[in-house]
């Protein structure tokens, strides 16, 4: 397995994100990881470890710029304000990060793909709200809301997956319905998956730590089933 830090400016950021690839003859698929609010920490570091065992080239994305963790998790959502206020800040450490990856002589252009975990979900679907080329965007517990035009819906490019607690106190049906009606105005090739008994940080094993049992919690069973997900939409989108 190879690591290598890759460094970009992005939002007037310097931007530290981590590769994760084996070696091997040819150009291959791409993976964007965005991380939870907390940053380039263990979570996201794991999940794009175990997608280059599995052939992928992945990209552990760096969030707050110098590859920062924000450990306490109210100080980290805090961080997040100007990029919920404005999509387009958003969309730019994503299509930073992007452009990092696509630098890469392993990545074949025409095979990205990005996935996302809670604001890294956010980040992979503003990502496709923007027009980027990307064939597949997986959110997990991911906030679906924007501040974009909808309109911008419409020039989403590659298949959509949210992966969803059922009792997440962080997206409400409410906001599911909006996403819903967004991604039908735009003809969007979507899925939608709810796990019951599910709250937020479903995939995150330290997701504990926030001593919030009861909104942040989490479940190996909804962990194994979104990850088999993400593979199933791989194989369609990305073959």
């Amino acid at each position: 397995m190879q690591r290598e830090t890759l460094t970009y400016r992005a939002d007037g950021l310097a931007m530290k994100s981590e590769l994760f690839y084996v070696p091997a003859e040819g150009r291959r698929t791409g993976v964007l990881v965005f991380p939870e609010a907390y940053g380039l920490n263990t979570h996201v570091l794991t999940k794009a470890e175990q997608l280059a065992s599995m052939g992928y080239v992945a990209l552990a994305c760096d969030l707050h710029g110098e590859a920062r963790v924000i450990e306490d998790l109210g100080t980290a959502v805090g961080m997040l304000g100007p990029l919920y206020a404005d999509p387009s800040k958003t969309r730019a450490r994503a299509s930073g990060a992007m452009g990092a990856l696509l630098s890469r002589v392993e990545v074949d252009s025409a095979r990205v793909a990005a996935i996302g975990y809670c604001f890294g979900g956010t980040m992979s679907l503003e990502l496709a709200r923007s027009g980027a080329d990307i064939k597949a965007v997986v959110g997990f517990h991911s906030g679906l809301a924007t501040k974009a035009p909808k309109t911008d819906a419409r020039v989403i490019k590659g298949r959509i997956l949210v992966c969803i607690g059922a009792d997440d106190p962080f997206i409400s049906p409410e906001e599911r319905a909006t996403f819903e009606k967004e991604m039908r105005d735009a003809g969007a090739d979507w899925q939608l998956h709810l796990y019951g008994n599910t709250v937020h940080s479903f995939t995150n094993q330290t997701a504990s730590r926030a001593n919030r049992p009861n909104a942040v919690r989490y479940d190996a069973k909804a962990d194994q089933r979104s990850w088999q997900s993400m593979q199933n939409l791989f194989a369609e989108a990305l073959a």
